[in-house]
């Protein structure tokens, strides 16, 4: 069990430092809104992955393994948030600095539930964590091991190890927050997440 265990969180950790929509998400959301907003949005996304894994556990995921239509309902949903969340980006980037407590160019306040629950969506939106899901976890359960208590302690240790992942790249992120405050950087950031979020969800869209 132990030597599945750690086989788990190496493969876990290498995973989770493959970018993708939530690294963008996440690292934006540090930048833009302090270091507070960022760990809001990372805990949402970490909750997102934890469903994914309890969905696996109990074989609900399996359902997009199944039925082609319920996977592709999924995938244009999630390719719909990636492209929206870009496109806000991108006009942002177009836009003169927001003003915040009477500052021009100040950053825009943004509640720690919505932060949250764009991490949420960013990562359960997206059926490829699903699929991804049912066919990674079970690899890990020991012969003669009780599938489904195997499968939900799989699923806790996979949320903590990419939350142990993201929490020092949002400490780093909102280390240099000041120098990527400046507005022609933001801007610029703006314009790399935006393109990054839409491409991201042009290609979900598009791929079988």
């Amino acid at each position: 069990m132990m030597t599945s265990v750690v086989a788990f969180v190496g493969a876990a950790l290498l995973i989770a430092m493959v970018p993708g929509p939530s690294t963008v998400v996440i690292l934006r959301r540090t930048v833009v809104n302090g270091r507070r907003t960022g760990m809001a949005t990372m805990v949402g996304n970490e909750c997102g992955v934890l469903l994914w894994g309890l969905a696996a556990a109990f074989g609900l995921s399996a359902l997009l393994l199944a039925s082609q239509v319920a996977y592709d309902v999924i995938r244009i949903v999630g390719a719909a948030v990636l492209v929206w969340m870009g496109a806000r980006a991108l006009w942002q980037a177009r836009r003169p600095g927001p003003v915040a407590d009477g500052v021009p160019g100040g950053t825009a306040a943004v509640s720690l539930r919505r932060a949250y629950r764009q991490g949420l969506v960013t990562n359960f939106a997206n059926p490829k964590a699903g699929v991804f899901a049912v066919s990674f976890l079970p690899q890990f359960v020991p012969d003669g091991a009780p599938a489904l208590p195997t499968l939900l302690a799989l699923s806790v240790i996979w949320a903590v190890v990419d939350l142990i992942w993201y929490i020092p790249l949002v400490w780093l992120a909102g280390r240099v927050a000041g120098v990527l405050q400046r507005r022609s950087v933001r801007r610029r950031m703006d314009q790399l997440s935006g393109a990054l979020l839409v491409g991201l969800g042009v290609r979900l869209a598009t791929e079988s």
